[in-house]
């Protein structure tokens, strides 16, 4: 690990990588963890800052420039800070369901999927994790990255796995 470059980032990346990382972790203890009691409601509404917290610091970060500043991954952030109104929303109207699939479905795609994709080559995560441009240490992250949440995805929607054929 280069803890070097990620002590030379700006402070927009690096609040942005310890919230995402956080929030990977804390979420993922949330989401196998029985649902509904004190510590749920507390754990998710820690998660939903450092979710917001990650979204928001998105928008100070323009190392990709295609559209101005900004690049077409500030439109996942535009839709987690959506997700996460609509999510909190439901669970304060007690519609359960929608909360929960919007809250796994955050987890999945926006932390998992879009985080994947940090690791590629040429990105700082990809230089912080494994001392440089490694192609192949890369692309295979991302590979695990996409199995994990491919397997994230089976156990927290229910019928996902049957879907995709991978369960008799």
């Amino acid at each position: 690990m280069n803890l070097a470059l990620f002590a030379n980032a700006s402070l927009a990346i690096q609040v942005h990588v310890v919230a995402a990382i956080l929030a990977f972790l804390i979420g993922g203890y949330v989401l196998i963890r029985r649902k509904g009691d004190r510590l749920h409601r507390n754990l998710g509404k820690v998660w939903v800052a450092l979710m917001a917290l990650t979204a928001l610091s998105s928008f100070a970060i323009h190392t990709i420039r295609m559209i101005g500043p900004f690049s077409p991954i500030h439109i996942l952030s535009v839709v987690t800070l959506g997700s996460l109104w609509i999510a909190l929303r439901a669970a304060r109207q007690r519609d359960i369901a929608r909360h929960l699939n919007t809250m796994r479905g955050l987890y999945v795609f926006a932390l998992i999927g879009a985080g994947a994709f940090t690791f590629l080559p040429g990105r700082l995560m990809n230089r912080l994790a494994f001392h440089g441009d490694h192609p192949l240490l890369g692309y295979a992250a991302v590979g695990a990255a996409v199995l994990f949440a491919l397997f994230v995805a089976a156990k927290a929607f229910p019928g996902f796995a049957r879907r995709l054929g991978l369960s008799a």
